[in-house]
């Protein structure tokens, strides 16, 4: 589940980062879809690796990654470049991922002991 949120909000984010400023391609456009992109990559390296320890550092840096481009997205509203219903749908999900990824790493955790 937490992959397929990371897709999903992935794929809204390169949707939405379309309508950006073109002087901000090789800036904010491209640093916010490769923290959205490392958000399912993460998840999927630390689970194939297939320890309890490197999955759960993986899924740390994937949380990472989701509040890094949490930030990004809020200066994008500052700037008034994301706003609305958009700004709203992306929020959700990225909130329901922040929501399943802590509890997929207290899971694992909790197995470690």
């Amino acid at each position: 589940m937490a992959w397929q949120l990371g897709m999903d909000l992935a794929q809204m984010v390169f949707r939405l980062t379309g309508s950006f400023p073109k002087s901000e391609q090789y800036g904010m456009v491209a640093q916010m879809r490769r923290s959205a992109a490392s958000v399912p990559a993460n998840i999927a390296e630390g689970y194939g690796r297939g320890r309890k320890a490197e999955f759960r550092r993986f899924l740390e840096i994937a949380r990472g990654s989701l509040f890094e481009l949490q930030t990004f997205a809020e200066l994008a509203r500052r700037l008034e470049w994301i706003q609305g219903k958009e700004l709203t749908e992306a929020r959700k999900l990225a909130n329901r991922l922040d929501a399943v990824l802590a509890g997929l790493l207290a899971s694992v955790r909790r197995r470690k002991k």
